[in-house]
């Protein structure tokens, strides 16, 4: 009875991390080139239980050599998040015919370089390529992001009319500017995300050249299907309502053996 107890409530636990994981999906449906995240979960082992004692098992079980302990099949130990993984399949492009607006097709990532709250500077990617300029011709993401060119450093484009090809190269009024750093990556599962659609490489991230082209003018849609998350959230908020509903029939069947059965 204390097990079903505790196993609802992981149950009511794991609903909540994973609705958790779909309202941020829903949250992010119209962010550029966001990547929705998926949760993967994971059953306990299961215990093989016995009957302890019991008098109706025990002469069987004791000219099997199993003295009178019998068992009664395996018992369940809820579920649990075993990890949040994101799914990295390409948006839907859209034409926006915006000059520094780039979508990326095929795998790959813009490397740039963020500034942290504490001043320090952090090299991150994202696939999200609505880029501007700031006051001083620096090629920067709408959130401030220095868009970093082959070389690393940051791309300071003249003014005049700015064209950028599918290598990445950079021109303005036909003069060749510089050429944008994009790279992929050999395990993309091994970013982590940092907020939206960033990421920052791990250890276990192997970089390798980018393979894909790039189209101005355009950009690339989250690939979160806003229905299809809608019926999942749908979903675990039934199973979080049974749940919740298992742990309240455990607490009355308690309460009745603390208040009932043991004044008899």
């Amino acid at each position: 009875m204390i097990r079903g107890l505790y196993t609802s409530a992981l149950g009511m636990t794991t609903q909540m991390q994973r609705m958790d994981v779909v309202s941020n999906n829903i949250a992010n449906v119209n962010t550029t080139s966001f990547k929705r995240d998926a949760v993967a979960a994971q059953a306990f082992t299961d215990r093989l239980g016995h009957r302890l004692n019991d008098p109706a098992v025990a002469g069987v079980m004791r000219l099997m050599g199993g003295g009178g302990n019998g068992p009664i099949g395996s018992l369940g130990q809820g579920v649990f998040i075993d990890e949040v993984f994101t799914d990295f399949v390409s948006g839907g492009i859209r034409e926006t015919g915006g000059p520094l607006d780039l979508a990326l097709i095929d795998a790959g990532f813009f490397a740039l370089t963020v500034t942290n709250q504490d001043g320090t500077q952090q090299e991150q990617f994202s696939r999200a390529g609505a880029f501007t300029l700031s006051a001083d011709g620096t090629l920067i993401d709408m959130a401030g992001a220095i868009v970093q060119s082959v070389g690393g450093a940051p791309i300071t484009v003249p003014v005049g009319i700015i064209t950028i090809d599918q290598a990445g190269q950079v021109f303005s009024n036909e003069e060749y500017v510089d050429t944008i750093r994009i790279v992929n990556f050999e395990n993309p599962e091994s970013l982590r995300k940092t907020r939206g659609s960033y990421w920052i490489a791990t250890e276990e991230s192997e970089m390798i050249d980018f393979a894909g082209t790039v189209q101005q003018g355009f950009l690339e849609n989250s690939n979160v299907s806003a229905v299809r998350e809608m019926v999942e959230l749908i979903a675990l908020s039934r199973a979080y309502e049974a749940n919740a509903r298992l742990v309240q029939l455990h607490d009355e069947t308690l309460g009745r053996a603390v208040n009932e059965i043991a004044r008899r």
